[in-house]
């Protein structure tokens, strides 16, 4: 998409961006909050092209881009709006949109059987980017996992931070799902296979025992 392309569609740059298929983890950020430089503090040195990159966001872009501008600098808006994103989320309006998102399970649904489709919750496993990708988060058997779409876990963890699940929880907790004990027992022919091998193991500690006295008995 163009520049040229974006503005006689009508669509912002953010709708186009979260429309992609990959970004549906991603929530829309307020113009105003992006506007705010305080907002944006410190990230100028963490982005290449860092005011085209903002003037793409915004769509105050004033002059055409050839594609390969276009190209270089629409990678830059990319991780700009995701260092924003992390910042974003952690406001009561970025909670409150991630919040909905998560209730209507637009992140998926966690892969454990015993967890009975609970929505999940995209988190990272560090708040520094470009380390490890995004993660989804089961607040039902409180675990983490890879996401099912390869784009999704392409997907900078940092974008969504260490601390957006639980805020979630905290400002929503009727989000918070009733934990459940239960958990898978594995089976052989309908016997507990931890029976068996603790079965297993005391019947070799007799054994063993048996043979320490015999030896003894031998030695005497």
């Amino acid at each position: 998409m163009s520049s040229e392309e974006d503005s006689e569609s009508g669509t912002s740059w953010i709708d186009w961006f979260l429309s992609q298929r990959g970004n549906e983890l991603f929530c829309a950020i307020d113009d105003d909050y992006i506007l705010d430089r305080f907002n944006l503090a410190g990230l100028v040195s963490e982005v290449e092209h860092y005011q085209l990159a903002v003037d793409l966001i915004t769509d105050c872009m004033d002059h055409e881009l050839d594609e390969n501008t276009w190209n270089i600098v629409d990678r830059s808006a990319r991780h700009l709006y995701g260092l924003i994103h992390a910042r974003w989320v952690l406001t009561n309006k970025g909670i409150t949109r991630m919040a909905e998102k998560m209730k209507r399970k637009e992140f998926g649904k966690c892969p454990r059987v015993l967890c009975e489709d609970q929505s999940v919750i995209p988190v990272g496993l560090t708040d520094i980017a470009g380390l490890k990708g995004v993660k989804l988060y089961c607040p039902k058997c409180e675990d983490v996992y890879v996401p099912p779409s390869k784009k999704h876990s392409q997907i900078d963890g940092a974008f969504f931070t260490t601390s957006l699940p639980h805020l979630i929880l905290q400002m929503f907790p009727s989000l918070m799902p009733q934990k459940t004990t239960e958990r898978y027992i594995p089976r052989i022919f309908g016997f507990k296979v931890h029976h068996i091998a603790n079965e297993h193991r005391r019947q070799q500690q007799i054994q063993e025992s048996m043979n320490k006295k015999r030896d003894m008995m031998v030695e005497e």
